[in-house]
């Protein structure tokens, strides 16, 4: 680890704090009763951007086991062509590292976020991102992605490691204000 990393300390995520790299998901007071009022529908939460170049939804369950913390940020990828969402299927808190889309990264400009765990993100196209960092326990996510044709991943390498995480300050971080 240099001796100049930039140290990201996980924010809770919100959705103002979050605008610049994508959408939060979240469950709020604006939804409409369905299904003879058993259901509450919150719809359009996120605009999916999947269609450049003939992509189609491509809709995954991803399985992510914890990191050990503090851990040093070595890598961040970016898809060009297309959103990533992600949402948690079973309630976990779960770390989020972003940086600003761009050709390069500057690792002053990069960002932590702790989910609460009824929270999910959509990453804008081209956003610069850590791979799924879970926090307590391996935890399952739904992900809507692209597929088809084109190159939809680029990763980014920092020699020497140029930012480092470091676990939320508490849980009670993973509760947006």
């Amino acid at each position: 680890m240099s001796a100049t990393a930039v140290v990201l300390t996980p924010a809770p995520l919100s959705a103002a704090a979050f605008s610049t790299f994508g959408d939060v998901i979240e469950a709020a007071d604006t939804y409409r009763v369905i299904n003879q009022g058993t259901s509450r529908q919150f719809t359009d939460l996120a605009p999916i951007d999947i269609a450049t170049d003939g992509g189609r939804p491509c809709i995954s369950i991803y399985r992510a086991t914890p990191f050990q913390l503090p851990l040093a940020i070595m890598m961040l990828e970016r898809h060009p062509l297309a959103s990533q969402f992600f949402m948690p299927l079973h309630g976990e808190p779960f770390l989020i590292v972003v940086a600003p889309a761009g050709d390069q990264v500057d690792p002053a400009t990069a960002r932590a976020f702790v989910s609460s765990g009824s929270q999910g993100i959509n990453y804008r196209r081209g956003t610069w991102h850590h791979p799924l960092i879970a926090l307590l326990d391996p935890s399952e996510f739904l992900v809507v992605d692209r597929a088809g044709p084109g190159a939809n991943y680029d990763e980014l390498h920092f020699e020497g490691g140029a930012m480092l995480l470091q676990p939320p300050s508490s849980l009670a971080a993973a509760s947006p204000t």
